[in-house]
């Protein structure tokens, strides 16, 4: 049986934000379609047993960027290295992406490339795009190619849907979904250089999650036009606090692919770290849901660190607390361990000062100057099973602060507890 939060619709949705946005942005109603000249679609082809959508598409206007980043995994999916291709050749120029939902189509020799050759060149005919402006990205079982002549029945289907509407955006979020329980999405909006300016995400993943690009496939369309190769940096920066900062179990799989679409006006250089800080802010409420939204979780673990030497030493402590085994039991236990905290931090690899350290669990402040201090264990345990109960996404998360010294740097991560669903989700996932 599941517990606490988990316990949710499997079509929910993640529209609104855990915390505020940086200014000048704020959230509106939408996702992916949020951003003026966006089309997605989503429909049901029957590449899933179970009958729920499986077939995504979104379609980003004429004179469209796109960055990407990608797994970095040597066992992965022909799919990634094609997107990958056709952006490094185009120079990060594409109009669309293909998502199908069942089959990863990794590991299944020559037939994976030439498969997707073949569903990109298909759907890129009926759009009237080149093949190399479609890129396609597959999720589900290892090992399983696409069964192409279902997927290629669905194309026209796919197309007829298409639409700016946010029921088009929903239906597109659902369709990319695999063991998730809730489809993630948001949109946000700010006023540069005389203009509104929106960013939409969506995204999916539950389960195989952690940082270098986790299990999970996401997507963000902006309507502000920027340069390829800033858009890239920008991109790859926002990815870095985001993605790369959240872990369920430690695993990462074969097919992860993050892509973000920028078309519109030029928008001048002046207002261009606005607007990386709403691609920051779309990304980390995207990465949040997913790591709320892991396999048999309960609540969220958001790990704050101070006092290192940079903020990339920072990170890298926040995500190996995150990812350990130990606390995230601890915190299903809702048992204030301090002791798991602190030695997870002192494996991550970077330097910090054991005596420097001061430890808060929530409210609750467990350490100073590298020793623990008398705390109220009874309510720190209620604190963290508190954060069970709560909504979903606005006061169901588990924070933890440390300061691991004087230094400039800061970080965050975010995980989620470890449970025994986890095991029977992940126990029975072929079989």
């Amino acid at each position: 049986m599941l517990t606490g939060c988990q316990l949710v619709s499997p079509r929910h949705t993640i529209k609104s934000m855990a915390t505020d946005p940086p200014a000048p942005w704020r959230p509106i109603p939408g996702g992916i379609t949020a951003p003026r000249g966006f089309q997605a679609a989503g429909i049901t082809a029957g590449l899933k047993a179970s009958g729920n959508p499986d077939l995504s598409l979104l379609l980003a206007p004429e004179g469209a960027v796109c960055a990407g980043t990608f797994t970095t995994s040597l066992v992965r999916a022909a799919c990634v290295d094609l997107c990958a291709e056709r952006l490094r050749a185009s120079g990060g120029l594409a109009r669309a992406v293909l998502t199908n939902s069942g089959q990863a189509n990794a590991c299944t020799g020559g037939r994976g490339l030439a498969d997707s050759l073949t569903a990109t060149a298909a759907l890129a005919d009926q759009l009237g795009l080149a093949p190399e402006q479609m890129l396609i990205c597959s999720t589900g079982v290892i090992g399983v190619p696409i069964p192409m002549a279902t997927l290629l029945s669905g194309f026209g289907p796919l197309v007829a849907a298409l639409g700016s509407h946010q029921a088009a955006g929903d239906a597109a979020a659902r369709a990319i979904l695999t063991t998730d329980l809730i489809d993630k999405q948001i949109a946000l909006e700010a006023d540069l250089g005389g203009r509104r300016v929106r960013i939409g995400g969506m995204a999916k993943g539950s389960g195989m999650i952690h940082p270098t690009m986790a299990t999970m496939l996401g997507y963000l369309s902006c309507d502000a036009g920027v340069p390829a190769d800033t858009w890239q940096a920008m991109v790859s920066r926002a990815v870095d606090r985001s993605f790369n900062a959240i872990t369920v179990d430690g695993d990462t799989s074969t097919n992860d692919t993050f892509l973000a679409f920028a078309a519109g006006e030029p928008l001048a250089p002046g207002h261009w770290d606005a607007l990386e800080a709403g691609l920051t802010a779309v990304s980390q409420h995207l990465a949040r849901a997913i790591a709320r939204d892991g396999e048999g979780a309960t609540c969220l673990i958001a790990v704050q660190v101070q006092g290192a030497g940079s903020d990339g030493d920072a990170r890298a402590i926040a995500r190996t607390v995150c990812g350990s085994s130990l606390v995230k039991c601890a915190v299903h236990g809702r048992d204030p361990n301090w002791g798991r905290i602190v030695a997870a931090a002192g494996r991550a690899g970077v330097p910090m000062d054991p005596a420097a350290v001061a430890l808060w669990m929530g409210p609750h402040q467990l350490m100073a100057a590298g020793q623990p201090l008398p705390f109220d264990r009874a309510a720190a345990s209620a604190y963290l099973r508190d954060r069970a109960a709560g909504a979903y996404l606005s006061d169901d998360t588990a924070e933890i602060r440390l300061v691991v010294g004087s230094g400039p740097g800061r970080g965050l991560a975010w995980g989620c507890d470890l449970s025994a669903q986890y095991v029977r989700i992940n126990a029975d996932y072929t079989t």
